[in-house]
């Protein structure tokens, strides 16, 4: 096979930060502190009151995994669960109360947490300082995600007025299932999902396939295992499209300040112009230039 033609836009690019978009993450220190314990006051103090009722630290967990509290109020006593009594405990499996038994998670886990009358002595008498700090805590993360969605919806709202004639954008704007490829595009095989596709408003042929990241930080180990899903992805498309004859165009709109991070930036630029030019990375300010009706639309390799 032929050594690639390479042409990448973003090589030629000195100052990263000049062409990344600004989405701010929302409430900084300290006024965030009266956001959070509005919250999470009520969980922590249901929390405290499981401690006391509980006999150990599995039966703790136990008690929270029941159906019969609600499962936001659930969710909301298994981040604080995580934080004080076992960093192990990761929310994702413990929410799963139908599919991962509490005993699976105790027999494989329990080593981890901590004892029960430690626990009892820490949430015995609750200070508002007590509250505040722990409710900060555990709502930490609560915004991770909407910058990425702030970054979805605003290029489909750039694109749709770009294009409205000529191409159509789909995909969540918001949280939401990705676009497996195999739906979309007859004879795709295996999975792929991507953030949204491209269509022509004609006759509705899907001319683009699209993958959204907002990187309010990145960088080392997590960005070297990007750099292999990415890869992947463009090589599953390509090989799809040289067996069928079929034109498409792949998409990175990537963004935020983790992008100009080192390794992260050198990903984007190597990705940028794979596969004869079939392939772009954009930021959001970078997208008059770079998502263009002449390369989403040419039958040909670009």
């Amino acid at each position: 096979m032929a050594r690639a033609k390479r042409t990448s836009f973003l090589a030629t690019l000195t100052d990263p930060h000049s062409v990344i978009t600004a989405i701010d993450s929302g409430l900084r220190f300290p006024e965030v502190v009266p956001v959070m314990r509005e919250k999470y006051e009520a969980a922590i103090r249901q929390f405290a009151s499981l401690v006391e009722q509980a006999s150990s630290s599995d039966n703790l967990l136990e008690l929270i995994r029941t159906p019969t509290i609600p499962a936001d109020r659930r969710m909301a006593l298994l981040k604080i669960f995580r934080r004080c009594v076992s960093g192990v405990c990761d929310t994702e499996a413990t929410k799963k109360i139908t599919t991962i038994s509490t005993r699976s998670l105790v027999d494989n886990y329990g080593s981890t947490f901590k004892p029960i009358s430690k626990l009892k002595e820490q949430f015995a008498d609750l200070s508002d300082v007590f509250v505040s700090v722990l409710a900060v805590s555990i709502g930490e993360y609560d915004n991770r995600g909407q910058q990425g969605y702030v970054l979805t919806g605003q290029f489909f709202d750039w694109f749709e007025e770009q294009f409205e004639d000529h191409l159509t954008i789909e995909g969540p704007r918001g949280a939401g299932p990705d676009v497996e490829l195999s739906t979309v595009i007859p004879g795709f095989q295996g999975s792929c999902p991507c953030d949204f596709i491209i269509r022509k408003k004609l006759d509705r042929s899907v001319v683009a396939v699209g993958f959204a990241r907002y990187d309010s930080t990145r960088g080392g180990a997590q960005s070297d295992d990007r750099t292999g899903g990415n890869r992947g992805k463009v090589y599953m498309i390509r090989d799809f499209c040289q067996s069928t004859k079929k034109p498409l165009r792949i998409l990175f709109l990537a963004d935020g300040p983790g992008l100009a991070n080192r390794d992260t930036w050198r990903e984007a630029v190597n990705l940028d112009g794979m596969w004869d030019g079939n392939v772009r990375v954009t930021t959001l300010k970078l997208a008059d230039k770079r998502v263009t009706l002449e390369w989403l639309t040419s039958e040909k390799s670009a």
